[in-house]
């Protein structure tokens, strides 16, 4: 898993699209490197001096990028997924949401055998408050340099966890919204693998929730591996009454498994401090690298 340095080309695909031209603005203005749109259609124009292209291929041969936002409707983002990886995009955060579960296999299998890393589908996107380079959908004033390498499958909350680690002094190396559908092109095992061998991560922070088994196979993970840097985590949906439909794709309880209270005793288990709050999350930061 590379993650995006300053300087490195961006293509935002729908870039014409309500979404896509707003977060191509805030992109810019964050100091993302923005060097090309992809509509079908639309190439010849441009959106916020930015020159729009017909095709991904099109985008990457005449810019050399090799990572792109999808800002395009659930029914066509299988499609521009698949266009994006046959064109040599290594990196592709996926921002849409209502993504066909077999669509996202598609393109999870489809990234595999590229060598490809794929973000969410349904997730905020990913920002590298060092390198200026945000991909995504984030409020940038949240997020500010530092040592703390923040992961999570909910977005609102990783903006207000990044609010109160950076109100404590404590920046981020990198901060990443894995998305809260139940099959996700980048899974929580595999973020930490990355902060571990990143140098200037010191602690991390995990942000999880009620549904699935993310964490608790993060938990094993952990306890095997021997996992070295500190872990601190916060699992939102204690309080979520049962039976009661929740917001995220992946949010599904199977009797005791998947509660928070399973994940909260196996991360606990790993060695793992669990903040009861997003209050709480500063402090056990700061004791962990004490």
């Amino acid at each position: 898993m590379m993650f995006p340095k300053k300087g490195d080309p961006i293509i935002i695909q729908n870039i014409t699209g309500r979404y896509g031209r707003l977060h191509a603005k805030l992109m810019l203005e964050y100091g993302t490197n923005v060097v090309a749109g992809a509509t079908p259609g639309k190439g010849g124009q441009s959106v916020e001096g930015v020159p729009v292209y017909n095709t991904v291929r099109e985008a990457v041969d005449k810019t050399g990028s090799r990572a792109s936002v999808l800002f395009v409707p659930a029914e066509f983002t299988k499609d521009a997924g698949e266009e994006a990886l046959n064109a040599g995009i290594k990196l592709l955060v996926v921002i849409t949401e209502h993504l066909p579960v077999r669509d996202t296999l598609r393109l999870v299998q489809l990234a595999q055998s590229k060598g490809a890393t794929i973000i969410g589908p349904n997730c905020p996107g990913l920002i590298v408050p060092s390198e200026r380079v945000k991909m995504g959908i984030m409020p940038a004033p949240s997020f500010s340099p530092g040592g703390v390498a923040l992961f999570s499958r909910s977005g609102t909350l990783m903006y207000e966890i990044a609010g109160q680690l950076t109100g404590s002094g404590l920046g981020q190396t990198v901060a990443l919204g894995m998305g809260g559908d139940p099959i996700v092109g980048t899974v929580p095992t595999e973020c930490l693998d990355f902060a571990e061998s990143d140098p200037r991560t010191s602690a991390v922070v995990v942000v999880g929730e009620i549904g699935g088994d993310a964490e608790e196979r993060l938990a094993r993970h952990i306890a095997k591996s021997g996992y070295k840097k500190p872990v601190v985590a916060y699992i939102a949906g204690r309080h979520a009454p049962k039976e009661k439909k929740m917001g995220h794709a992946g949010a599904i309880i199977y009797g005791d498994y998947g509660t928070a209270d399973s994940k909260i005793t196996a991360l606990r288990g790993a060695g793992v401090k669990v903040a009861m709050t997003p209050a709480e999350v500063p402090g056990l930061v700061k004791a962990a690298i004490a």
